[in-house]
């Protein structure tokens, strides 16, 4: 890949992950109530669903373009002939390294928004600096590990299936998908992804809303699955789903679709500026 296809990536990465993390704000906020210790109602019901935004629109942009950026990057170091069957797992391991990198922006991002989202009284900048003041940098990333155990098993459901769906679709009209396809295919991918990795949210929301030195806080992920399996059971486990798969079903469809078109424009306006 040469240098204007890693802008390409970064800029288009970008401006897919701040259009969906803005526009689907209110349903994670939903989401992260349902999963809250204290329940719904009192982490703030449907009251202030736009808390914590200001912590998503400074992040959103640099998260999804280092997501991106990574993630073409090894795609194009692992590069294999398109008909190969080391396809799949070229694009698992890519989307994974994305993942790891991503999360070191994500992360802090996340800590301040669910908080802020559970405490709608508060403002965001509050928020970051009780963290920093009471819990330093290691605050800001705590639920790191579960956030990354969360998003490697998503990505290596979703962006194969993704790769796998639209490689198909082109196949059966002999020609390229167009960005809607594409964003058809991200949606359905983003759902089935959304649906059989919500235990391991769960587990990460209860880890980054923790009480500072509780043992949840600590940071064990199949601690946390314990504590909520034996206090709630299955239901506590997939709390959040309904909301979780919506969001990410319309952000895959967002999302993919929209980081498509972007690479598409950006790619043809270097072309004729050439």
């Amino acid at each position: 890949m040469n240098e204007p296809g890693f802008l390409v990536s970064l800029v288009a990465g970008g401006v897919a992950g701040a259009s969906v993390d803005l526009i689907l704000f209110p349903l994670d906020t939903i989401k992260t109530r349902l999963q809250s210790p204290q329940g719904f109602k009192k982490a703030g019901g449907f009251r202030g669903i736009y808390a914590g935004v200001p912590s998503t629109a400074i992040g959103s942009f640099p998260n999804a373009a280092a997501f991106f950026l990574t993630y073409e990057y090894v795609k194009w170091f692992l590069h294999t002939d398109s008909s190969s069957y080391w396809m799949p797992t070229k694009h698992m391991l890519a989307a994974s390294a994305g993942e790891v990198v991503a999360c070191l922006i994500r992360v802090p991002s996340e800590v301040v928004k669910q908080r802020a989202q559970v405490s709608a009284s508060s403002r965001t900048f509050q928020i970051f600096s009780n963290i920093l003041y009471e819990e330093g940098i290691q605050g800001l990333y705590r639920g790191y590990t579960s956030t990354v155990l969360r998003e490697i098993p998503f990505s290596l459901v979703q962006f194969p299936l993704w790769e796998y769906l639209k490689a198909l679709w082109s196949w059966r009209q002999d020609h390229a998908v167009d960005s809607w396809q594409s964003a058809v295919c991200g949606a359905f991918a983003g759902g089935f992804a959304a649906a059989i990795t919500t235990p391991l949210d769960v587990a990460k929301t209860r880890i980054m809303l923790a009480k500072a030195g509780s043992s949840t806080a600590g940071g064990n992920v199949l601690s946390a699955l314990q504590g909520v399996w034996r206090s709630q059971g299955l239901t506590g486990l997939f709390a959040g789903v309904f909301p979780r798969m919506a969001a990410i079903s319309l952000g895959g469809f967002i999302f993919l679709g929209a980081y498509d078109q972007a690479r598409s424009v950006l790619s043809r306006a270097g072309r004729q500026s050439r």
